[in-house]
């Protein structure tokens, strides 16, 4: 039976609270992730950050109407407004913005209890976790890969 240690990506890329919220972007976009864990000083793991994270933060940025009048921008709302809050979101750090209740599961937990867990927590990545510290991660792809390699 596979287990965590056999389909875990050992290179992980983790983030710290203290992580600007573009830093993030930037990292999950050119390493292709949906998420990292969030390690402290000391390398141990105090939450868990994913896209979707930073779509919820996003949306709480609110767009200005604008309408276009002789070739001029005129703001139905405070243009100041919107620039506070453009501030208050890029000003935000991925320990805002992460959860802090982190599934993890550790080298020795089998594909099948990973599947399992991913599917009632309703959790995309795992966290693979030795004496306290990040040691690997597993995500649902990991996993849907590792089920076709045994079913082929």
């Amino acid at each position: 039976m596979l287990t965590a240690k056999d389909i875990m990506t050992k290179d992980v890329v983790a983030v710290t609270p203290n992580t600007s919220i573009e830093e993030l972007s930037s990292l999950l976009v050119s390493n292709q992730i949906s998420g990292a864990p969030v390690v402290n000083a000391a390398g141990a793991i105090v939450g868990i950050v994913t896209e979707n994270d930073l779509i919820s933060q996003n949306k709480r940025l609110h767009i200005p109407t604008v309408v276009s009048f002789l070739d001029a921008a005129i703001y139905l709302e405070s243009s100041k407004k919107f620039a506070d809050e453009v501030r208050r979101v890029t000003a935000t750090k991925v320990g805002d913005i992460c959860s802090k209740k982190v599934i993890t599961i550790s080298e020795d937990t089998t594909l099948t209890d990973i599947a399992t867990i991913m599917a009632e927590k309703k959790v995309h990545i795992l966290p693979v976790v030795k004496a306290g510290k990040v040691v690997g991660i597993v995500g649902k792809r990991d996993v849907v890969k590792a089920v076709a390699q045994q079913a082929g």
